[in-house]
């Protein structure tokens, strides 16, 4: 469990050596009394407090904005059944039986992850003694929990702080780690890191949901060092953008007649396409390296048996990474 104690606190705002500044205004932050342990903005006077294991850098007029989008979320996760009451379902993943709910999507949540714990994620830990690494988008924290396993030292950032689907739910993580990992409230186009701390920033089926993937890749990079690697996993891809937004269209169809929701409040960009990560290369000086893992026989016949039945493309699954430039 995560007390006042895990964490050493400096004066301004450090946490365990990572540097913090206001995701408001950006302004450095200090260390203040209070109850809990807090930071406050030196400008803007925004309270970063640190509650129930996970500190909290998102904003009031923030929250108002997510508020409908978190609502509906948790409310679509929680009805597709998402989560446990039972830590061994978490140490676990993202392996699970093949009757569990949601069998399929772990199915390829564990192959990608597979290939980068081999592949990918090596490249980090070869030349630097613990790099941080940050999560964002990270849910319940079961890849951070990963990552701390393989002597990484990782951050998880999500909006999400309940206890089956959130943040909340890294708890079951704590007593099997020599320390817990960091995890944070914030939106990944806010946060209260300062520049340049990680080694490695990885978006695992999140990237997709931002609302622009210009700001988001911008503070990502903001926040990795200098020849630092950028992980985009599990966001759908699509060679032509009318597939994409056909598959937007069915998935708000289904999510109206199933929950009663459309599950549309904020404009996530939902998915990628060549020309999309082409214009984020010139925009941002990136060369992709695109991975394609293995994802089964069944997964690679998905193309010819939607032309077959005279369906949509179905989406593709691919990690793209691209590494800092100085």
């Amino acid at each position: 469990m995560i007390t006042q104690s895990t964490y050493k606190l400096l004066h301004p705002a450090v946490i365990d050596g990572l540097k913090i500044r206001c995701p408001r205004c950006t302004a450095r932050m200090e260390t203040i009394e209070a109850e809990v342990p807090t930071f406050a903005c030196i400008e803007c006077h925004f309270p970063m407090e640190f509650k129930e294991g996970i500190w909290h850098a998102l904003p009031v007029e923030r929250m108002t904005y997510y508020a409908r989008f978190i609502k509906d979320y948790e409310y679509i996760r929680t009805a597709e059944g998402r989560g446990s009451h039972d830590s061994s379902y978490y140490l676990k993943l993202p392996s699970v039986s093949r009757s569990a709910v949601n069998a399929d999507q772990w199915k390829i949540r564990a192959i990608t992850y597979g290939f980068l714990r081999d592949r990918i994620l090596p490249q980090i830990n070869s030349h630097l003694l613990a790099p941080r690494v940050l999560d964002i988008g990270a849910g319940n924290g079961w890849l951070s929990y990963r990552l701390a396993q393989m002597g990484l030292r990782p951050v998880a950032v999500d909006l999400l702080v309940n206890e089956m689907d959130g943040l909340g739910a890294s708890a079951h993580y704590d007593s099997h780690l020599p320390q817990p990992f960091m995890r944070v409230r914030a939106e990944c186009n806010r946060l209260p890191f300062s520049d340049a701390q990680f080694a490695a920033v990885i978006f695992n089926a999140s990237f997709h949901y931002t609302e622009s993937y210009e700001r988001t890749l911008q503070e990502a990079l903001r926040c990795l060092r200098i020849g630092g690697l950028l992980i985009i996993a599990d966001s759908p891809w699509y060679s032509r953008q009318e597939s994409g937004e056909r598959m937007l269209a069915e998935r708000h169809s289904h999510f109206f007649s199933r929950f009663g929701i459309f599950s549309n409040s904020i404009r996530s960009q939902e998915f990628l396409t060549d020309q999309r990560l082409e214009q984020l290369a010139r925009q941002f000086n990136l060369v992709w390296q695109r991975h394609s893992p293995n994802y089964g026989l069944r997964w690679s016949l998905r193309p010819l048996v939607a032309r077959l039945k005279k369906h949509r493309e179905p989406s593709t699954f691919r990690i793209y990474t691209a590494k800092k430039s100085a």
